[in-house]
């Protein structure tokens, strides 16, 4: 399945990939945010979103990824840039918690051991096979209508080498591993991923 340039689903471990851009206070409201989406959507409730800085209204991608006890609990995310930063934040947090098709919706009794980690994607610039460093770039494979996305994570958590990972990239999207030599479109963004302990 491919993800679309809205929601998608993925799977990471946090660490940051590139130097931090985000103030520790940037963060922290952050995550507060992508707790509250989920509390609020449980109970109908609005999320305040005044004196938010202009930096956090920046149209960026985002995936929130949420924890249980240590276990994966969902993870949505915008792999293009097609919102504000909160707002995204907001959206992909309800979505991991109750638009994750491999998982069942967030309940009340979860909230208070929910754990969100966030990764907010650079910009996607276009980028060529033989530049692709693992560990620093995500990728976004595109061919006609198919496009697939793995984060700069991923490879490192599967020990991939960097043909690996452009193949793998290629699978995400359902095209043929070597769609990357024949013609696919890549482009490449760093993420800085940050979240609770």
């Amino acid at each position: 399945m491919s993800p679309s340039p809205e929601k998608s689903s993925e799977d990471f471990t946090a660490g940051s990939t590139i130097d931090n851009e985000f103030s520790a206070e940037e963060r922290a409201l952050l995550l507060a945010l992508a707790h509250d989406a989920i509390a609020f959507a449980l109970t109908s409730q609005q999320i305040s979103l005044e004196a938010l800085s202009t930096h956090l209204a920046e149209t960026r991608g985002v995936f929130t990824t949420l924890y249980l006890r240590g276990q994966l609990r969902g993870c949505v995310g915008y792999a293009l840039p097609i919102t504000s930063l909160f707002h995204a934040v907001i959206e992909t947090a309800r979505g991991a918690a109750f638009d994750d098709p491999r998982f069942s919706p967030v309940t009340a009794d979860e909230l208070p051991e929910l754990k969100v980690s966030l990764s907010v994607l650079s910009p996607l610039k276009p980028i060529q096979p033989d530049e692709v460093e693992i560990g620093r770039h995500g990728l976004l494979v595109t061919m006609g209508q198919r496009r697939g996305l793995l984060l700069p994570q991923v490879p490192l958590e599967h020990g991939w080498d960097r043909i690996q990972f452009l193949e793998q990239t290629c699978r995400k999207a359902g095209l043929p591993q070597d769609s990357w030599e024949k013609g696919a479109t890549l482009e490449a963004f760093t993420a800085e991923v940050f979240g609770e302990d």
